[in-house]
């Protein structure tokens, strides 16, 4: 007598690794850390343990907007290479546990922020969630070429609610933040979508690149980087920093330049054959970390 087969349970993701994923913890480095420079570079000293609450409010802010930004999208993920195997597309999470997780982590993020905080640094806090999610996801995503250029707002408000946090009001100098790092993502993000247009223009996503092409692309990146260059300058000269920070951005911003009119100079198709665009998305995540890095440094040294 033949005994029937013993079926084995499926092996299956740990869904802690699947949370944290959605919460696309490679962009909230870089949000993490502009927003704890804005805190650091506020003339208001903070408590050890509020600092790093706000901080962690910041990053559960943003992870909160990641996971419904990847709970909107599936449907596009699905059909780009670069984001088949986030936990939605790939089928290893229900969409409402991520849009739970996502509604939940946002709330208790604003709320920690403004038990901890101030009720300006909360605010400021929901804003930018419901920015990045509504205006940017819902919106515009889908709509127009000019998703990135409007939605990069979403990206820029972590050194404006670290500084928030520390003050409890905004000034000029977090608003600079603001704008440099506004003003940088168009280029940052139009230098990765040229060597990736094949995966947006699969998912029907209108980026750049696919609505006006490639040259109209890179000439774009290249006068958003001319603002971008003043703006980053700018606290210098007006006497919101020191002479580190001036120091570090006229050279930061020179390389950023020089890479940017490599990439307009390009006039390649392939993908294989855009050095000058990946050189420049790598290069302008290394610049954003070494420009807050010397405000925060400027900000400490110099009285």
């Amino acid at each position: 007598m033949t005994s029937l087969p013993i079926e084995r349970p499926s092996a299956v993701t740990a869904e802690w690794r699947d949370l944290f994923a959605l919460t696309k913890p490679r962009v909230m480095t870089l949000v993490v850390f502009t927003g704890l420079c804005g805190l650091l570079a506020a003339p208001v000293p903070v408590h050890p343990v509020l600092g790093f609450t706000a901080v962690l409010c910041i990053a559960l802010g943003a992870g909160a907007a990641g996971a419904l930004n990847q709970w909107y999208e599936a449907d596009l993920d699905k059909k780009m290479k670069r984001t088949a195997g986030r936990p939605l597309p790939a089928g290893r999470m229900e969409p409402r546990s991520a849009l739970h997780f996502g509604v939940g982590l946002s709330a208790f993020s604003v709320v920690l922020m403004d038990i901890a905080t101030n009720h300006l640094a909360a605010a400021i806090l929901a804003v930018s969630i419901l920015f990045y999610v509504v205006i940017y996801t819902v919106w515009l995503k889908r709509r127009t070429a000019q998703n990135i250029v409007i939605g990069g707002a979403a990206g820029a408000f972590p050194p404006l609610i670290g500084w928030a946090a520390a003050t409890g009001d905004v000034t000029l100098l977090p608003v600079l933040l603001f704008a440099i790092i506004f003003l940088w993502t168009p280029p940052h993000f139009w230098a990765l979508s040229l060597f990736v247009k094949s995966d947006y223009a699969a998912a029907g996503v209108p980026m750049m690149p696919v609505v006006a092409g490639l040259q109209s692309t890179r000439r774009q990146a290249f006068l958003y980087t001319l603002p971008m260059v003043a703006a980053a300058i700018a606290p210098w000269p007006l006497g919101l920093t020191g002479w580190i920070y001036g120091a570090a951005s006229i050279a930061l911003n020179a390389l950023f330049l020089l890479f940017a009119a490599a990439v307009l100079a390009n006039k390649a198709t392939d993908p294989a054959k855009m050095k000058p665009e990946k050189r420049l998305f790598g290069y302008s995540v290394l610049y954003l970390f070494a420009l807050f890095g010397a405000l925060v440094i400027d900000a400490r040294l110099i009285p």
